[in-house]
C-alpha cells in the first residue's frame, strides 16, 4: 500500500492518475476532504502540522511518496523541516519500508530558502533507518500557467534569470519518476508495470536497486532561456508573449513592497542570482533512466495542457 502526500498538488494529482490506471494499491492524504474526494481515490484526512494525524493515516502503508510545502516567507526554520521530520518518524513507527521524496534541485547544507531545507530533511530521512529515493526536480513547467506572478501587469513574462537557460521539468515527469520509484520490485514484493498517461504508451519497471539508496536530479530535455520561453507561449496562444528583465535587486525591491520579509526577499534574490549564472542550465538523462523514455519537451507540455493554457495563461497575457 503507498500513500501519497499532496495528492491535490502539481505533482501529486499525476502520480494519482498513474497508480489509478494500473490499479495499484494507495491511498491519498489530504488536508481537505472535499478536494480529496474530487481525486476518484481512497483518501484519509490529516496534516503536517498535526503529528497525531499521521499514525492512522500511515495505517496498512509501506510505501510513502513525501511532497509537502515549499519555502514560506517565515523568520527562523521553514515549516517543511518540520512538517516532513514528523512524516518521517510516522512512517517508521509504522513500518514503512520506502520513502520516495520529493526534493528540490541543488539541496545542500546552508543553502537559502527550500535549498537548505530540503537538504536538512534529506539527512534526516537517510538516519532514520527507511529505505529512501530522493528526487531533486528544477523549475515546474506549470509555472508558466498556472503562476501570475511569472508575468508583470502588462502581460510581459518576467525573467528574473539575466536571459540564463534553465531546465524547465513538466511535473507528470516527476509524477512518472516517483510512481516507477514507489513500484520497484527489490524488496518490496512482485513488481508493477505502469502505463504513462497522456496516451504515450510507454511502460518502464525498475531493477536491480529499484533506485534505493538514489538521489536523482531530474530535468527536462532542454534548458530554455526567457526568450525561448516566450516564443513557445507565443506559438500556443497564437499571439506574440513578449518578456521582460527583472534584476536581482529589482525583484527583492518589489517582495519588500509587497510586504514580504526583507531576509526572505534577499534570498529569493540570491537564488535568482544563482540561476543566472547558470546553476539550473545543465541536463540530466535521469527521467528516461527511471522511466525508459524522453521527459517532456516545454511544446509537448504547452500542448498536453491547452485547456489551463487557454483559461489561466491567457487572462494574464493580454
Amino acid at each position: 500500500m503507498i500513500l501519497v502526500t499532496g495528492a491535490t498538488g502539481s505533482i501529486g494529482t499525476h502520480l494519482v492518475r498513474l497508480l489509478q490506471e494500473k490499479g495499484v494499491a494507495f491511498k491519498a492524504l489530504v488536508r481537505d476532504e472535499g478536494k480529496g474526494r474530487a481525486l476518484g481515490c481512497d483518501v484519509v484526512t490529516g496534516d503536517f502540522d498535526d503529528p497525531g494525524s499521521l499514525a492512522p493515516a500511515m495505517e496498512g502503508v509501506d510505501r510513502l511518496f513525501l511532497n509537502a510545502g515549499g519555502a514560506q516567507p517565515v523568520d527562523g526554520e521553514q515549516p517543511m523541516v518540520r512538517q516532513q521530520k514528523a512524516a518521517i518518524d510516522a512512517a517508521r513507527a509504522a513500518g514503512v519500508s520506502r520513502v520516495v521524496k520529493v526534493s528540490v534541485s541543488g539541496a545542500h547544507r546552508g543553502g537559502r530558502l527550500a535549498q537548505g531545507a530540503h537538504w536538512e530533511i534529506e539527512e534526516y530521512l537517510k538516519a532514520s533507518g527507511l529505505g529512501w529515493s530522493m528526487l531533486r526536480p528544477g523549475g515546474f513547467m506549470q509555472n508558466f500557467v498556472t503562476g501570475t506572478a511569472a508575468f508583470t501587469a502588462d502581460g510581459k513574462l518576467l525573467d528574473v534569470y539575466g536571459g540564463a537557460p534553465v531546465s524547465y521539468i513538466d511535473c507528470h515527469d516527476i509524477a512518472a519518476c516517483a510512481a516507477a520509484l514507489l513500484t520497484a520490485s527489490a524488496g518490496l514484493g512482485e513488481p508493477y508495470e505502469l502505463t504513462a498517461s497522456g496516451g504515450l504508451g510507454e511502460t518502464y519497471e525498475l531493477t536491480g536497486s529499484g533506485g534505493l539508496g538514489e538521489t536523482y536530479e531530474l530535468t527536462g530535455p532542454r534548458a530554455l532561456t526567457c526568450a525561448e520561453v516566450a516564443q513557445e507561449l507565443s506559438a500556443a496562444l497564437g499571439r506574440t508573449v513578449e518578456h521582460a528583465e527583472l534584476s536581482p535587486d529589482e525583484l527583492a525591491a518589489g517582495l519588500r513592497a509587497q510586504g514580504l520579509p526583507a531576509r526572505f526577499a534577499a534570498d529569493l534574490a540570491e537564488l535568482s542570482r544563482q540561476v543566472a549564472s547558470g546553476s539550473m542550465a545543465a541536463t540530466t538523462t535521469a527521467v528516461r533512466d527511471l522511466t525508459g523514455r524522453e521527459p517532456r519537451t516545454f511544446g509537448e507540455f504547452l500542448a498536453a495542457n491547452a485547456e489551463a493554457l487557454r483559461t489561466g495563461l491567457a487572462s494574464v497575457a493580454r
